[in-house]
């Protein structure tokens, strides 16, 4: 799952559209049981489906919604799954973060729980520098996933690396290594710049010392390096590395999220922010929204009224006409206005009713 996979989600519209949110289990004993709710859940979803649109009209989402329950893999199943299917969708979504159970149907699928395990169990790149070869990975909480393209892997093919030093070009031996190997490297730096203008994660570097310091030198893209792992790690198997990836990542997390409760509190101070779902949704509306800070727990059904700018809280989330979760829909309507979506501990925004908007202008 990546941010290109959320926008696209986001962007189907049409009824219905159906999400099916399951937590799932890791690790056996609690993942004997996961099968069953999975059916479940499914069987479930197309009694409603059937008994609000009709078997006949329904039959050709039924039939990819129990294709997909078949070929769930529950060996590698992670935290949660998520399972999307519309007029053109049928894809399912294993994460890395527990999900509420539920089934919601509507006009555009329900990507809140996507973004909340974004958020919460960040996905990062780890640029393993290497002359033989560097290696990118994708990493999603404890897991890193190879990356195979934009070059990589990359091995390097110059002087000292794949081709014998001869002193050319007027250069001693070890000038003209330090000179290959800076341009072994601006070719990474210039792939790693492809990947991160498609997909901008934090980036993680491992490598030694001397890697390291040359890369340092001469990349572009140091704003998005958030932390480096120091040692050679041509061997190192990428469950091995992620189990040294992640500690780095968490500690990165913790320090952006301090950062944005920060940056919330200057916002106050000049008087650009929001408080509360009210005026959080009309000032997104609005297209004012630099980021959307919200409790990680906080979920407020209701209802809009004057024209789509004003949210009436109501008790059954349930009735006709009413958004099941409307901070679904906020930090959707922050995100494709090209904002940031921020999920903060319980209680670090108890004073600004949990949800909070640090504001463009």
């Amino acid at each position: 799952m990546n941010r290109e996979d959320v926008i696209r989600l986001q962007a189907v519209t049409g009824t219905p559209a159906v999400s099916v949110l399951i937590p799932t289990h890791r690790t056996s004993p609690d993942n004997q049981q996961d099968p069953i709710r999975v059916r479940n859940s499914v069987r479930d979803a197309i009694a409603r489906l059937t008994e609000e649109y009709g078997a006949r009209e329904m039959s050709q989402l039924t039939a990819n919604l129990e294709a997909i329950a078949e070929d769930v893999d529950y060996e590698h199943a992670l935290d949660g799954l998520a399972i999307f299917v519309s007029d053109e969708v049928a894809e399912k979504h294993y994460l890395p973060y527990p999900v509420r159970e539920r089934i919601v149907i509507g006009e555009t699928f329900a990507t809140r729980d996507l973004v909340l395990a974004m958020n919460r169990s960040p996905r990062y790149w780890v640029l393993a520098l290497s002359e033989q070869p560097t290696r990118l990975y994708e990493g999603d909480h404890t897991v890193l996933t190879e990356v195979n393209g934009h070059g990589f892997p990359m091995t390097h093919n110059g002087a000292g690396g794949a081709v014998a030093l001869n002193g050319g070009h007027g250069l001693s031996p070890s000038k003209q290594r330090d000179e290959a190997q800076r341009v072994f490297f601006r070719s990474i730096d210039e792939a790693l710049g492809e990947v991160l203008s498609e997909d901008p994660l934090p980036v993680i570097l491992a490598g030694i010392d001397r890697n390291h310091a040359f890369y340092q030198e001469i990349t572009q893209h140091g704003a998005s390096i958030v932390g480096t792992m120091t040692g050679s790690h041509d061997r190192t198997s990428p469950h091995e590395l992620a189990e040294l990836a992640w500690p780095v990542m968490e500690e990165a997390q913790a320090q952006r999220r301090a950062e944005d409760l920060e940056a919330f509190g200057n916002a106050i101070g000049a008087q650009k922010y929001a408080s509360g779902i009210d005026d959080s949704w009309r000032l997104a509306s609005e297209g004012r929204a630099e980021v959307v800070l919200v409790e990680e727990d906080y979920h407020f059904a209701g209802r809009l009224e004057d024209e789509g700018l004003r949210i009436v809280p109501v008790d059954d989330p349930d009735e006709e006409g009413v958004i099941e979760d409307v901070v679904d829909e906020l930090v959707e309507l922050v995100i494709a206005r090209g904002g940031r979506a921020v999920f903060v501990p319980n209680g670090a925004l108890e004073e600004h009713h949990r949800v909070g908007l640090i504001l463009r202008y």
